[in-house]
């Protein structure tokens, strides 16, 4: 499915169970796709939890850039997609997240959209060796409960337990998540399962 945005068209994958009890809408990290190996296993654990799953790329990945640019105009064309995918499902539960980049949109977004929840994977609580540049307030501001998942050696860093709603750091886990995707998986579906 293609959605127009003013940044050019998003492409969503939906994986749909038969009764959804909730909808999950997930999107990519600033250079990488929808087929991450932890976003591949959030949806597996998702739809098997009875979740429908929708992955987004993003308008400035299918133009081919690697990084999102304004974050104004990227939220813009965000909530562009979230009212697409929305239409129709307007009685369901929606918990939307990303892994890096992808969960700073998320949580940026989440009241606009009306998202009961978000999921951050790998939030990137600064530019690595910028500590002082921190983006809590993101995680903060996002107005809904965040469950944040990092790796304890991320060089993005690990936000503080107490700017979400649950935070789980995973041992061995560098920012990628890929050491044991089925992991992430599961914690994220007995999580997002509360909002349904």
């Amino acid at each position: 499915m293609q959605v127009m945005t003013p940044r050019g068209p998003a492409l969503v994958e939906l994986d749909e169970v038969a009764e959804p009890r909730l909808l999950l809408v997930l999107t990519h990290g600033s250079a990488g796709g929808v087929d991450a190996p932890d976003l591949l296993a959030v949806r597996d654990a998702a739809l098997a939890a009875g979740a429908s799953v929708a992955r987004v790329t993003q308008a400035f990945r299918v133009a081919g850039a690697r990084a999102p640019g304004s974050a104004v105009k990227q939220d813009e064309a965000w909530e562009i997609v979230l009212r697409e995918l929305r239409a129709g499902r307007s009685g369901l539960p929606l918990v939307q997240g990303g892994r890096s980049n992808g969960a700073r949109v998320a949580c940026r977004t989440a009241k606009a959209v009306g998202a009961a929840a978000v999921v951050a994977l790998a939030f990137p609580l600064h530019p690595p060796g910028r500590p002082e540049r921190s983006r809590a307030e993101e995680l903060r501001g996002a107005g809904v409960d965040v469950l944040v998942v990092n790796g304890d050696r991320d060089p993005f860093g690990i936000p503080d337990a107490a700017d979400a709603a649950r935070l789980v750091v995973l041992p061995g886990e560098n920012h990628d998540l890929k050491r044991d995707p089925a992991r992430v998986g599961e914690v994220v579906a007995e999580w997002i399962m509360r909002y349904a």
